[in-house]
């Protein structure tokens, strides 16, 4: 795009838009091109920042005006460096951050813009929370319409099933009402595909009451018989438990004797979310799966599970990301990450397990687009790396990674998929799922003006 184009493009937006718009070599356009990912180093043709629905539509309006490629960013923690691109049209939703809590409804509207810790500070000084993921930064609006599966996804379920309702700005401008009264196709749809339909611009979330937790980290050592009984284990806990065990290399810690540094470790991180009692008596198998090297576990308030948000903050390391359900951790599979941990392209490199299972797998397949609630835990490989440079060899490595985990089935979980090819994006949605949702793209979004995302084309 020529420079008079883009500041004619910016010009465009003077006579209603009371919201913010960069271009290239404006101030702050440097710092806002930037997202959590630091290798997706993109140079949009403009930034806007509105402030309400209106401002939206007169967005969506510019986008389709001018042919410059939408892109929508809430938190910008997108696995796939959806959250930028080159000559494109970026929508930051980081202005329109409010929230609205009914505490006698248990309920709470929030502006697309929030962030996760944000909204997770606000709902717990009423002593209620909304289940999200494990970390703050993350965008509200993002990790729903992707699913959200964290801390509390076996006590209260993923992120999706405490929403009640959006506003959304669809493609020909419209404000609509989505929910289970009002237009529940797409109402089904946003719940898993989300991306692929508008521009959220508020949603309203069910509360659930909870004080302190029991949460920290429970150091095993990456034995085989550790790694076989974390599936079952986690699965048999009572719903009140939820961790995240992460299969890493020790690293150089003081908190890790000598001998486990550099050597595999299951850094357990876990949440129990029930009565003190039943807490110590609940976490006792966990610590019988082997011989614990450090154990920080200890009862916190549930925020400080978040990290705080600093929003001037930008990503400074490069990450690479895959993603499959799986049945069980085997021999075959443990094998194999083994022996990819001893040689990581990058020494971060880690393999996190989400066990599900509990109030998260008695909703209905059919009930969301997000519709693999039957399948046990997920497998995700995470490469954070801070040499830039090599950001092509540490995505080739992450890919060879997933290819080789013996797993006939490609499914997956959309929020945590990478850079991948478009039919990777069947793989997260079973065939008949699948299929409705070009139906439904066809209904809402004829021309695809929504495909910067893991694009499900019209139908």
């Amino acid at each position: 795009m020529l420079a008079d184009e883009m500041v004619h493009s910016a010009e465009g937006f003077d006579r209603a838009f009371r919201g913010r718009v960069l271009a290239p070599g404006d101030r702050d356009y440097d710092h806002a091109r930037r997202t959590h990912n630091a290798a997706a180093d993109r140079h949009p043709a403009l930034i806007v920042r509105p402030i309400d629905a209106e401002d939206v539509a007169l967005v969506i309006a510019h986008a389709r005006e001018t042919g410059l490629p939408l892109i929508v960013r809430a938190g910008g923690h997108s696995m796939a460096n959806h959250s930028t691109g080159d000559a494109s049209l970026v929508l930051d939703l980081s202005a329109m951050r409010g929230i609205e809590i009914d505490v006698h409804g248990r309920t709470a509207w929030a502006e697309a813009g929030i962030l996760a810790g944000e909204y997770t500070v606000a709902t717990q000084e009423q002593g209620y929370v909304t289940p999200f993921g494990d970390t703050g930064s993350v965008g509200v609006a993002g990790i729903t319409l992707g699913g959200g599966v964290g801390w509390l996804a076996r006590k209260h379920g993923m992120t999706i099933d405490s929403l009640l309702a959006v506003e959304i700005v669809t493609a020909d401008g419209r404000l609509r009402i989505a929910s289970a009264d009002e237009e529940p196709d797409l109402f089904w749809a946003i719940r898993g595909a989300g991306a692929n339909f508008g521009v959220i611009t508020r949603l309203q979330f069910r509360l659930h009451p909870l004080g302190n937790v029991l949460a920290g980290d429970i150091v095993l050592p990456a034995t085989r018989e550790v790694l076989r009984g974390l599936v079952p284990t986690l699965l048999a806990a009572p719903d009140e438990l939820t961790a995240m065990p992460n299969v890493m290399l020790g690293p150089d810690d003081p908190a890790i004797p000598d001998e486990h540094r550099g050597r595999p470790v299951v850094y357990l991180s876990l949440v129990w979310s029930g009565s003190q009692g039943a807490g110590e008596q609940a976490l006792a198998p966990l610590r019988a799966l082997g011989s614990p090297i450090t154990d920080t576990v200890a009862w916190k308030p549930y925020t400080g599970l978040f990290s705080p948000v600093d929003r001037d903050q930008v990503g400074t390391w490069g990450v690479s990301s895959r993603a499959l359900f799986v049945d069980a951790i085997d021999d075959a599979m443990i094998e194999v990450i083994l022996r990819r941990l001893a040689h990581p392209s990058a020494p971060r490199a880690l393999v996190q397990l989400r066990v599900f299972g509990g109030e998260m797998a008695r909703v209905p397949s059919e009930a969301t687009a997000f519709a693999w609630r039957d399948l046990p835990a997920i497998l995700w490989l995470i490469t954070p790396y801070e040499d830039l440079d090599r950001a092509a060899e540490h995505e080739a490595w992450t890919a060879a990674f997933h290819a080789e985990l013996p797993v006939d089935d490609g499914s997956t979980y959309v929020n945590f998929m990478g850079v991948e090819g478009a039919d990777a994006v069947r793989g997260a949605y079973p065939a008949s799922t699948y299929a409705r949702l070009r139906d439904l793209k066809l209904r809402y979004d004829p021309d695809n003006l929504f495909r910067a995302n893991h694009n499900i084309a019209p139908g």
